[in-house]
């Protein structure tokens, strides 16, 4: 094979390929479905299916956006209040 440099080991240069993903993807379906009774679909989706998906997905998205936002706000307006609730009290005294 040649000479290797410092710190290489042969056996980089000689171990096989990985196996492709679609091997290990036909054994997670035949798992599932020994096991679980799952059958995944290995169908085309029309284009209203997609679609369909994808309003979902931006649907969740949307309402974690929303959830985020008011949470934080919330906790904003909380430390804000804190915040000058303390600066008050020490520049009172």
């Amino acid at each position: 094979m040649g000479h290797f440099g410092i710190g290489s080991n042969q056996g980089n240069a000689t171990q096989k390929a990985k196996k492709p993903f679609s091997e290990y993807k036909e054994r997670l379906d035949l798992e599932a479905h020994l096991h679980y009774q799952m059958d995944f679909l290995h169908v085309d989706l029309t284009k209203e299916e997609k679609q369909q998906i994808k309003n979902n997905i931006r649907k969740q998205e949307r309402r974690i956006f929303i959830r985020t936002s008011i949470i934080s706000v919330v906790l904003f307006i909380g430390v804000a209040y804190a915040a000058v609730h303390l600066i008050t009290k020490i520049v009172s005294r």
